[in-house]
């Protein structure tokens, strides 16, 4: 069979067999869905954090020099996600992806935002400044965070293959990161905020840690931050 057979073949098949879905309450491990149509469904918030400006950046910084960020950045991510119940899902570049379970998953997600901004600009800025003292880059980021009902399918190749997540969740964090705008960079939908607990909506003196704004490409609100939330 040639390979156009091939592929033609296994597009068939996908379209026209039936799925096999189950519901899930954890994330599940690569081996726990078969390479066919099959899925494990479940409620989950998808956040994505983002460097920002990294073309920016490996164009005219030395490759060390950008591997650093890379390596300072995505290490920061991943510590604080993991530390607030999530789950890391996926690296694509300079950005990592991760999912929240559990009755308090948006508070979580946010709460990793808004920790993610502190780290940024309290430990790695610091540190490069202190380590680079002639140089004028700083590390920018955004986060994305949106909620939804998803599938996780396996996808790929046989050898070569891992879990996709399908849903509006994983789509709407990725496209929030590029709505960064000056020092609003902690983004997340309506459907995320409603839920937010009350310590990571409101400030001292009840003041707002987040504003509200019309996202025309999607027709729906979204809520900025600026604030951040130390770590010890």
């Amino acid at each position: 069979m040639g390979l156009a057979n091939d592929i033609r073949a296994e597009v068939k098949q996908t379209f026209s067999k039936q799925w096999e879905k189950r519901d899930g309450n954890k994330v599940p491990d690569t081996d726990d869905i078969a390479l066919g149509n099959a899925a494990v469904v479940l409620k989950g918030t998808i956040l994505y954090a983002d460097l920002v400006e990294s073309t920016l950046m490996v164009n005219s910084q030395q490759q060390h020099f950008a591997a650093e960020i890379y390596k300072t950045f995505l290490l920061t991510a991943c510590k604080i996600i993991r530390d607030q119940g999530g789950t890391i899902t996926a690296f694509d570049g300079d950005r990592v992806m991760a999912v929240y379970l559990g009755d308090n998953k948006n508070s979580a997600a946010a709460k990793s935002a808004l920790k993610i901004n502190w780290a940024v600009d309290k430990i790695i800025n610091t540190e490069l400044v202190a380590q680079y003292p002639n140089s004028d880059y700083r590390v920018k980021q955004a986060v994305g965070i949106d909620t939804s009902d998803l599938w996780v399918a396996r996808t790929g190749i046989r050898g070569s293959n891992d879990l996709v997540w399908v849903g509006r969740a994983a789509n709407y964090a990725a496209k929030l990161c590029s709505l960064r705008t000056g020092s609003s960079v902690s983004w997340i939908t309506k459907d995320v905020f409603d839920v937010l607990n009350k310590e990571v909506k409101y400030g001292p003196n009840e003041q707002p840690m987040w504003q509200q704004s019309y996202w025309s490409a999607y027709n729906c609100y979204v809520f900025s931050s600026s604030w951040n939330w130390s770590i010890d």
